[in-house]
This record gives C-alpha cells, sequence and structure tokens, in this order.
C-alpha cells in the first residue's frame, strides 16, 4: 500500500499553494494543541500552588519531574501510535480515535477532584499518542517525494500548531490568575470537541492519505495485537488504582530519571532493529543514519526547548515583575511570546527555504538543524543574565524572558518543522508511520530531561538559578557544533533517498 499521494497532487493548490487535505490537518492539529498547550501551561503552576490557592501543593522538583513524565509519556505513546496506524487501523482512524480520547481526559480534568486528576492526564497521554504521530505522518503523505513544497508545508502546518497554542495561552491566562483552574482545564475540552468535529466533515479533503494501514497484517496477528493492546490498558488501570488507593507509592524524581534512561535505550533499540532488521536497501540505511543525527538534535533542542512550561514558567511567576501600571501580566501570558513569534515568522521562514531551493542552495537537514540548537541555545544565555539579578534578590523585567522566547522561536522554526519533513522524507516507506513515532521518542526523552533540569530550581538556593541555565547553554552549543560537522557527510546520504541502491 502506499503512503503517499500521486505526482497530479503537485497541481493541488487549493490551501495557500498546498494541498486542500493540508487544511485538515491544519485544523484539527490547531484545536488538539489549544487543547494540549492550554492545559500543559497550568500543569506546574496547578501542581506547586498552595492548598489555599487551589492547587495541589507538590515540591518544585516532584512537580517538575511529573511535568516532565507527563509530557515524555505524551510523546513516548506514539511508538504504539505509530505501530497502531501501520498495522491496524490507518492513519486516519487512530487520529479520530486519539483526539476522543483527549476529550474525555480534559473532561476529567475540568472535574474539580484531586482524585482524578492524575487520571485525566493519563487520558490525554495515550490519545496524544495515538493522534499526533499519525497526523505528521499524514501531513508528508500529501506530497510526492520530489515535491520541493514538502518543507514549507511543514511550516504551515506547524504555524496552525502555534496559532492553537496562541489562543490557549490567551484565553487561560486570566482564569489561572483569578484561581479558576478546572474552568480553564474545561477549556481544553471545548478545543479538542472543536477538533473532532472539524476534523470529521472535512476528511474527504485528505482523498485517501492514511486511510488504510500501510502493512497488511494476518488475522493471527491483529487478534495478537489487540491482545496485548488490551492487557496493556488493564495492567495500567490496576497500576492507577493502586496509586490513588495508596497502597503503591512513587517517588516522581527517580521514575523520572529511570524513565529517561528506559526510553533513550527504546528508542535506540528500535532504530537499530528498523536498521539492521527492516530489510532494507543501501540508500535506505543510509537515509536513516542521515535522520538519526535529526533525532539526536531533536532530543537535545526539546530539553532545552520544554523548559518554557517548566522552569520559564515559574521564572515568570516568581521571579520576574509583571506589574505594568495597574494590569498585572498573567503568568502563562509570557508563553504567547513564542507563538507570537512563530506565526508573525513562519511564513518568512517557508518562503527562505523556497528562495534558497529556487537558486540552488539547499541546507541538508543536519545544518539546519545544528542551527536552530545553536540559536536556541542563545536564549539560554540570556537567561543566565536574568538569573543573576533574580538571584541577588531583583525582580527582572518582562523583556528578558520575551527575548529568551524570541530565540527560542528562531531555534524551532529552523529546527522542528525541518525535522518532521526529514522524517517524512527520509524514512522507509514502509515504515513511515513507526519512523514518525519513533522520531516522536525524541521529543519524549527531551521533556523527561527537561522536567529534570527544571527540578533543580530550588526557590530557596537561587544562587544555583543561573548556573542551570548556562549549563544548558554550552551543552546545546557543542551539540550543535557536532552535528554541523558530522553533516558534512550525511548530507550525501540525504540525496541518494530517492535513488535505487546500486
Amino acid at each position: 500500500m502506499t503512503t503517499e499521494q500521486p505526482n497530479s497532487n503537485q497541481l493541488d493548490t487549493s490551501f495557500f499553494g498546498h494541498p486542500k487535505g493540508l487544511s485538515t490537518l491544519f485544523f484539527t492539529e490547531m484545536w488538539e494543541r489549544f487543547s494540549y498547550y492550554g492545559m500543559r501551561a497550568l500543569l506546574i503552576l496547578f501542581m506547586t500552588a498552595s492548598i489555599q490557592e487551589g492547587g495541589l501543593f507538590i515540591t518544585v522538583a516532584s512537580a517538575s519531574a511529573i511535568y516532565g513524565l507527563y509530557t515524555g509519556s505524551v510523546y513516548l505513546m506514539g511508538l504504539p501510535g505509530g505501530w497502531i496506524a501501520d498495522r491496524l487501523l490507518g492513519c486516519q482512524k487512530t487520529v479520530w480515535y486519539g483526539g476522543i480520547i483527549i476529550f474525555a481526559g480534559h473532561v476529567v480534568l475540568a472535574i474539580p477532584s484531586d482524585k482524578t486528576f492524575f487520571i485525566g492526564l493519563v487520558l490525554v497521554v495515550l490519545g496524544t499518542g495515538l493522534l499526533k504521530p499519525n497526523i505528521g505522518a499524514m501531513v508528508g503523505q500529501l506530497y510526492s517525494k520530489d515535491d520541493k513544497r514538502r518543507d514549507a508545508g511543514y511550516t504551515l502546518y506547524y504555524m496552525g500548531i502555534n496559532i492553537g497554542s496562541f489562543l490557549a495561552y490567551l484565553t487561560v491566562g486570566p482564569l489561572k490568575e483569578q484561581g479558576w483552574w478546572h474552568l480553564a482545564f474545561g477549556l481544553a475540552a471545548i478545543g479538542m470537541a472543536a477538533g473532532l468535529i472539524q476534523y470529521r466533515k472535512t476528511l474527504y479533503k485528505l482523498n485517501g492519505a492514511g486511510a488504510e494501514p500501510t502493512v497488511e497484517s494476518s488475522p493471527k496477528m491483529i487478534k495478537v495485537s489487540w491482545s496485548i493492546i488490551t492487557t496493556f490498558l488493564i495492567g495500567l488501570t490496576l497500576v492507577i488504582t493502586a496509586i490513588m488507593a495508596g497502597s503503591l507509592v512513587i517517588d516522581p524524581v527517580s521514575i523520572a530519571e529511570s524513565a529517561a534512561v528506559i526510553i533513550t535505550a527504546i528508542f535506540i533499540l528500535y532504530f537499530i532493529g528498523i536498521f539492521f532488521l527492516g530489510n532494507l536497501d543501501g540508500n535506505e540505511k543510509r537515509g536513516l543514519a542521515a535522520l538519526f543525527l535529526v533525532c539526536v538534535a531533536s532530543a537535545c533542542f526539546w530539553a532545552g526547548f520544554e523548559q518554557a512550561g517548566s522552569s520559564l514558567n515559574l521564572f515568570a511567576q516568581d521571579y520576574t515583575n509583571r506589574i505594568m501600571g495597574s494590569f498585572e501580566i498573567p503568568t502563562i501570558w509570557f508563553q504567547l511570546s513564542n507563538s507570537a513569534f512563530i506565526i508573525i515568522l513562519a511564513p518568512f521562514i517557508a518562503a527562505l527555504w523556497i528562495n534558497l531551493a529556487k537558486k540552488m542552495i539547499t541546507p541538508s537537514y543536519g545544518i539546519k538543524c545544528a542551527i536552530g540548537l545553536i540559536i536556541m541555545a542563545l536564549g539560554f544565555l540570556v537567561m543566565f543574565f536574568a538569573a543573576q539579578y533574580a538571584a541577588s534578590g531583583m525582580k527582572v523585567a518582562p523583556y528578558w524572558l520575551v527575548s529568551t522566547y524570541f530565540l527560542h522561536t528562531v531555534g524551532e522554526l529552523c529546527l522542528s518543522p525541518v525535522a518532521l519533513s526529514a522524517v517524512s522524507k527520509l524514512s522507509p516507506k514502509r515504515f513511515a508511520g513507526q519512523m514518525m513515532g519513533v522520531f516522536v521518542l525524541t521529543y519524549s526523552i527531551g521533556n523527561v530531561v527537561a522536567g529534570l533540569l527544571a527540578g533543580n530550581l530550588d526557590p530557596n538556593n537561587l544562587n544555583e538559578m543561573p548556573e542551570l541555565f548556562m549549563h544548558i547553554c554550552l551543552i546545546t552549543i557543542a551539540v550543535g557544533v557536532v552535528v554541523a560537522i558530522l553533516t558534512l557527510k550525511t548530507k550525501k546520504w540525504e540525496l541518494l533517498v530517492d535513488k535505487p541502491a546500486s
């Protein structure tokens, strides 16, 4: 079965010069991200807020670890989500069912009960694992491999993500300041419902992309697969029940540390398994090797970038002067900077790649990712100086965080949509969904590590804060330089993907 649309699809320019199916995926992902980012922005603030403020009153270290585990698990579940689409349901159905589960999770989070809070988180994790990798894979299926609009298409798709997050931060921020936590969580459910309705009504625009599994499975294998899925869900239910009953006590920090190691091991083993056991030809293997470099860059990038919802979120709340005259800037609104900058800059970055291609200048995927890493690292250099002021007992001006988010945004636009495009282009065709799931593991690794790093933001020892941001800066720059050097070789491999193996 094919995972790409015919070459005639190059003539389809119905949605801002791109295939009309992109509009379906654009708006579905926009509303799903509205629900996700609205809830994510609240998460660590809700967990660390006092009981009197309506929060859970968890320590920063534990709350950051839980935050990292949650956001990391969201992406970890992308691996089985991609497998389910490839082997059992197809991308279209998997996205639909995933959206329904996400909606149910946000409804549970809107219930004002601490006992059901973590059940809601688990449901959102499971649903996003089904939806996230497969909607990204379908974007790639709208283009043929020689369609130069692919990178620009992913950038436009990425713009939809950030319109959703912008709207989420804008609406959720004032609710948080009033202490209306569960009403804010309820907004996420409304956003996901809007996404589901839009998706169902415009599904025909996809012209069959992702309608069927890409790998044919025997009836026996299908039965075994569903048995494994059922067993996993039963086991998960038992664990959650034991935790809620108090018979199973967990240490979030220790679990997060173990999870970072385990998820990295899963990523490496799965990648190696496809490389050596996937019956790939020489050029497919070279393409995967080039993709591995992109994945390393992606994991490091998100470990830094995802400080936005944890350490930078807490920095905005506790160490930033948010008073402007008689108006107090809602804490969450600082994250609007990232979304706003992406909405403004995304068309220009997309046009940049197209214009460079017209001039026969096509930077490799690895070079683009290295540039993104280094630019993002400069944002933490800004935070190093801001943290020095905060450690001295001063509340810093808002422009420090805004400047950091600007640099992070430019880095994100250089790396993230390009990396998605790389997965779509460099993955072996028959492993399209699974490779998107494997790639999403880099988000998982980055998010768990981000939570562990944010846990070092000790309110009782502010002198360590500048050091934390400087370490992130230096490590990220080092990885970016290494990726840039290695990509001098892998650029040749990227060009061989579309050619028959010799």
